[in-house]
């Protein structure tokens, strides 16, 4: 389940690419071109230019060329292999197999490639994606910015944080960690924090991106190995809570979580 930490991850592993110029583009899906690109104009219109840089805004990796922007989102189960290399062996929730015919999308270079591997389809790709629809980057978000975030919205906190054009890069995991860090009940209006509550939520939300990224990736968080039926709290033994909110299973603990 790639979130903002794995994405980071292949931000890293994409920058042997940068230099190196498109030779062919492999895009045989044309549900994978998102937006208004087509597979013809990834074949087409990338051949001959050359990486320039690596970006990441949230989940998004972006690949910088010398002509068009090369969008990349992973979905749940999408990994990235560069020069037949994976930085990631394998996702929480997606398959153990490693079979090449889940590669979605892939550059060539006169040596190396880069590929998109993903069973269950629910990434893409886009050139020039629209950046702004994206809101600031949750691992470098300041207090003020967040606080207006959480101000402007009587949705579910969890809802709130997870919502890519309002904050970019927490995905479920990473939120349900960081809530629990924070003491916050997922399920309260995000308007209802205080300017107390929404200062130690700033401070859990950094301390579990520091935390988590330094362990290897979202799926290493305190509450993962509870995230089952009747799982205990890490911190008192509490049976969590298991709700749906904003859309998603969410655990978490209705004794130190307020």
């Amino acid at each position: 389940m790639p979130e903002l930490l794995e994405i980071e991850t292949y931000r890293i592993a994409a920058e042997p690419v940068v230099g190196r110029r498109i030779t062919t583009v492999h895009a045989p899906d044309d549900w994978y071109a998102k937006g208004d690109t087509t597979t013809e104009e990834l074949r087409t219109v990338l051949p001959g230019h050359t990486i320039t840089g690596t970006r990441r805004i949230g989940k998004l990796l972006l690949l910088d060329t010398d002509g068009p922007t090369l969008g990349l989102r992973f979905g749940m189960t999408g990994r990235l292999l560069v020069d037949g290399g994976a930085s990631i062996d394998r996702l929480e929730y997606s398959s153990d197999r490693n079979d090449p015919a889940w590669d979605r999308f892939g550059l060539a270079f006169a040596a190396g490639d880069l590929v998109m591997r993903d069973p269950r389809r629910l990434g893409g790709v886009e050139l020039d994606p629209d950046e702004t629809r994206l809101g600031p980057d949750a691992a470098t978000v300041t207090l003020k910015p967040f606080r207006e975030i959480l101000r402007g919205s009587a949705a579910p906190v969890k809802a709130r944080l997870m919502d890519q054009a309002r904050l970019a890069g927490m995905g479920n995991l990473l939120t349900d960690d960081a809530l629990w860090r924070g003491g916050i009940d997922p399920t309260r209006p995000a308007n209802s924090l205080s300017d107390t509550e929404v200062a130690r939520l700033h401070r859990a939300m950094r301390r579990t991106l520091e935390v988590l990224g330094g362990r290897g990736g979202s799926h290493t968080g305190d509450m993962q190995p509870a995230r089952v039926r009747g799982g205990a709290c890490p911190k008192c033994g509490e049976e969590l809570r298991r709700d749906d909110v904003g859309g998603r299973t969410t655990y978490w603990c209705a004794r130190h979580q307020s």
